[in-house]
């Protein structure tokens, strides 16, 4: 279904559900919601203001909640998780897939994260361990244990005889796994090729043995451009041993590469990829305001240079007109650069290893970009003021900023990765005032050789 009439249907929706809302016709709306896919009614929840969002969780049936909990973001389904009694989170989360099981359980205070786990039964508190072991950006903690293995020494028969006693099989499971007496992987076997093969061969005769294992160790990032780079539906996971500890999916890996998307994107205004739409209002002001302050902190570093040419802005009031020219076109030529590298990083094609051939690149590109608009911007300037040396001031003030700012952006994401720092985050902030200090120190400081 294409995306714009998704959208159309869930603005649809929310409207018939907002009215029903308003005239108190709660059976149909309680019909409603639970005749939906659990996805669906995420979606509708978090496009609710917060009245509305309570009043639809309320109509909700116990034995849907903890689907329609997966599907939430994180900020509303730890609010949702806060005002549930514990025998009702319980019952609700225990029939989760294990991921998203153990994603959930690390929201949740200690005490109840452990009547959850006693509530298991010991094959499924085993897998839960085993996921809960290994970090939630991590492969097993990405990994579900849903996992169906064979011997390499039966039958395709055999095998086939297997699988015909289980009710149904587990989603997007492309290959079965396949694991020596000890646990170890060994390789897998296609589910196509074990169709279209002889049944009296054994499975180690048709198994395959090139896709190597998943490290349980390895970043979720890495996991999703080794999905993106050879074409995987499902890959098996496994420890510092090789032993077998679970498979990752394609749907897990599209959360991944959405949350990274979200979070690039968020970040830049220093804002939560999770952040509610709807959220209170002194919340939402709170965390606002922290973003907010940082800029102001910049803001006046950048007044505090011009300030230091006050004398200069004194004597030619054209320079305080122009100021922000340089300014603006050294953050918009940084952002480019810093918005290349930051998604280069995120997808594995920028790093360390060629970060000196990509600085040479955007200083070219600086370099060329700043006298061609140098020239443009200096014409300009020159007839509206009458005065030629001002075109001068500024085309070579302007040439400055967009070398620095290329080089800025290139350099600014690696620097802030090094520190552990996240680039998304603070890169923009960093390198606005960089743009501005350098601009209006180039500008302001050649107009003062020139005119005082």
């Amino acid at each position: 279904m294409p995306q714009a009439t998704r959208r159309t249907q869930s603005q649809a929706r929310l409207h018939e559900l907002n009215k029903a809302l308003s005239s108190g016709t709660f059976i149909q709306i309680r019909q409603m919601l639970n005749g939906m896919p659990s996805a669906e009614v995420a979606h509708l929840i978090e496009s609710s203001p917060l009245r509305e969002r309570n009043l639809i969780w309320k109509l909700i049936d116990h034995e849907h909640e903890g689907d329609v909990l997966q599907h939430l973001s994180e900020d509303i389904r730890t609010y949702f998780l806060k005002n549930m009694q514990t025998d009702e989170l319980v019952s609700a989360i225990e029939e989760m897939d294990t991921d998203d099981l153990a994603d959930i359980l690390q929201q949740l205070p200690q005490t109840i994260t452990q009547q959850v786990i006693q509530s298991l039964d010991d094959q499924r508190r085993q897998r839960l361990q085993s996921v809960l072991d290994y970090p939630e950006d991590s492969a097993g903690g990405l990994m579900n244990t849903d996992t169906i293995t064979v011997r390499p020494n039966i039958t395709l028969d055999v095998v086939l005889r297997y699988l015909r006693r289980h009710k149904e099989l587990p989603p997007m499971m492309d290959n079965l796994l396949i694991t020596n007496r000890q646990e170890e992987f060994v390789g897998l076997l296609p589910i196509n090729k074990l169709l279209t093969s002889d049944p009296r061969m054994t499975v180690r005769e048709a198994m395959s043995t090139d896709s190597e294992a998943i490290p349980a160790t390895l970043t979720e990032r890495e996991v999703a451009i080794l999905f993106e780079t050879q074409d995987l539906v499902s890959a098996p996971v496994v420890d510092q041993n090789n032993k077998l500890l679970g498979r990752i999916t394609i749907d897990d890996v599209v959360d991944v590469i959405r949350d990274e998307a979200d979070h690039s994107l968020m970040s830049m205004a220093g804002l939560d990829e999770d952040a509610d739409i709807f959220a209170p209002i002194l919340l939402t002001s709170r965390k606002r305001a922290v973003w907010l302050g940082v800029n102001t902190l910049t803001a006046f570093i950048a007044a505090a240079v011009m300030g230091l040419f006050e004398l200069t802005l004194d004597k030619v009031v054209a320079l305080a007109i122009l100021s922000p020219v340089v300014a603006s076109m050294g953050g918009i030529a940084g952002s480019q650069t810093l918005t290349l590298v930051i998604r280069g990083m995120a997808v594995g094609h920028v790093g360390f290893a060629n970060a000196r051939q990509l600085l040479y690149r955007e200083a070219g590109i600086g370099i060329i970009n700043g006298l061609f608009w140098s020239l443009i911007i200096g014409i300009v300037a020159s007839l509206w003021w009458g005065d030629f040396s001002i075109g001068l001031i500024i085309g070579a003030a302007t040439t400055i900023n967009l070398i620095v700012a290329a080089i800025a952006g290139a350099t600014l994401p690696l620097l802030l990765h090094r520190f552990n720092v996240d680039p998304a985050l603070a890169a923009g902030v960093l390198l606005t005032t960089i743009t501005d200090v350098v601009g209006f120190t180039a500008f302001l400081g050649l107009a003062t050789l020139v005119y005082l």
